[in-house]
């Protein structure tokens, strides 16, 4: 049903949200008459849902219901502008949208993940729950669907097929654009700012978990921040993508039952809204038969997941111990250990990180699969999708923070330690490989393991001048690249 004119406009009251009554009242659809819960706004196509669909304990995510208040509010907006919707109607719509984008009707939205793949109960649920708070806010009967039509008001021009994806969308580009990017950055300046903290503290550096040659503390931490900056430009490009939104294609793409245009405007009063630029999808089969985009934008969350594995498994090893491991780091002792020895801290922090990244790993494996079991005009796993992606976006943000926050804020060096590793190593002799060559480099590092003496020592055993050692082995000035002076006749 199209309204071409301003139906006379009844009083908007003033009533919070809340139902106060009990028991049961009759809603319906297009299969018939549901009984629902009296004090709910939602209607028959949700209670069913709620019936068919009672699997676990996964609910569609609140994000995906505010990006809906968004869609909604937006399309009211252009078919209002478009003398579609008496204008009362849309700014009713609109002010009820308000409602759910401000999470004030959170718990009007209790459906499952597990539902039909194209979200279509989560649809309904939006357009019954936003149906029957207009009523309510003119005073009609709830369930009626009188004044303000579900379908025909709260959804005219949409389907669930563009909508949904639409939603999901802008739930999972807000989520990683306003958390998950933040936390990573604050994440990587922490990791930086130690990185200059520790810039001239020489270490040991290790290759195939062997010792190496030297490095200084900040350039290792500098690789760290290094590679948390590429994380985020890959987590920024991949996410870009979700800008494209599939409003306007309707039911398969062509935009049966949306005015010319739809689309295009839609977009741009959610861009306006939001304060991101959406834009509408340049090709509307390619957004509602796939969802590639999604998919390559949850493999820049896990490509970060890797990121940051790698650098808390590296830093739990550097400060294992304290008097058996590298202990390299002393790491924040956030609680105690163990329940039963006394004095034990652990790296609880590291190894939540690593939790986190598998479990974000492990979600890479739904998304792929979701993404690629769409068929023909729709692709019918889209829960699933964004289930998994805001729930990525979601633990690396809370992750990040605190990892920066419990555990590399906090984090020292035990200098002891490294001066320790550095008068103990015998790799130190890589220095001397230019000036000696790399078979009697090779003699002298083997004696100083076999004869268990320092390298210094094992240099002085085989012919090396203490003046030459002392000039060419310096651990600060071999971690700045480079080679010693060769002699003459050396190359």
């Amino acid at each position: 049903m199209t309204d071409v004119k301003d139906d006379a406009a009844p009083t908007i009251l003033d009533l919070p949200i809340g139902l106060n009554t009990s028991g049961e009242r009759k809603e319906f659809d297009s299969l018939g008459v549901v009984m629902v819960p009296a004090d709910r706004y939602w209607g028959a196509q949700t209670q069913r849902s709620l019936k068919h669909f009672n699997i676990g304990h996964d609910r569609m995510p609140k994000e995906v219901y505010h990006a809906y208040g968004y869609v909604k509010k937006a399309a009211a907006v252009v078919n209002t502008q478009a003398g579609r919707l008496p204008a009362w109607k849309g700014r009713l719509i609109q002010q009820v949208c308000d409602e759910v984008i401000g999470g004030a009707l959170d718990d009007e939205f209790p459906l499952y993940v597990f539902q039909t793949g194209s979200g279509t109960q989560s649809n309904m649920n939006v357009n019954e729950v936003v149906s029957n708070r207009c009523i309510q806010l003119v005073g009609g009967k709830l369930g009626s669907q009188e004044p303000v039509h579900p379908n025909d008001h709260v959804n005219m021009g949409q389907s669930s097929n563009d909508t949904f994806p639409t939603a999901m969308n802008i739930a999972a580009y807000r989520m990683t654009t306003e958390k998950t990017v933040p936390a990573l950055m604050r994440l990587r300046g922490a990791i930086e700012a130690k990185s200059r903290q520790w810039a001239d503290i020489v270490k040991i550096g290790r290759t195939h978990l062997e010792d190496a040659c030297p490095l200084t503390v900040g350039q290792e931490w500098s690789g760290y921040a290094g590679a948390l900056d590429d994380a985020i430009a890959e987590v920024e490009r991949t996410s870009s993508e979700l800008l494209m939104l599939a409003m306007g294609g309707t039911a398969v793409g062509t935009g049966l039952n949306a005015p010319p245009g739809f689309g295009d405007q839609v977009a741009e009063q959610v861009a306006a809204m939001t304060g991101f630029p959406f834009k509408t999808a340049p090709n509307k089969f390619t957004a509602q038969g796939t969802l590639d985009r999604m998919v390559r934008a949850h493999a820049g969350l896990k490509a970060a997941a890797v990121t940051l594995f790698k650098i808390a498994n590296d830093l739990r090893w550097l400060g294992s111990g304290p008097r058996t491991g590298l202990h390299e780091l002393i790491l924040p002792a956030n609680e105690p250990g163990s329940s039963i020895m006394p004095g034990k801290v652990n790296p609880t922090q590291a190894e939540a990180v690593l939790m986190v990244s598998i479990q974000v790993i492990a979600s890479d494996v739904a998304v792929t699969m979701g993404g690629a079991e769409g068929n023909f005009e729709l692709n019918a796993f889209r829960p699933i999708l964004i289930n998994n992606y805001l729930h990525s976006a979601l633990i690396l943000a809370d992750m990040c923070d605190h990892f920066r926050e419990f555990m590399i804020e906090g984090a020292q060096l035990n200098e002891a330690k490294l001066k320790e590793n550095i008068d103990r190593s015998v790799m130190m002799v890589t220095a001397l490989s230019p000036v000696i060559g790399y078979d009697q480099a090779s003699v002298i590092s083997h004696y100083a393991i076999d004869h268990d003496t320092t390298l210094k020592q094992a240099a002085l055993a085989n012919g090396v001048s203490e003046e030459l050692f002392d000039r060419i082995v310096d651990p600060l000035a071999m971690t700045r690249g480079g080679s010693a002076d060769l002699p003459a006749g050396r190359s």
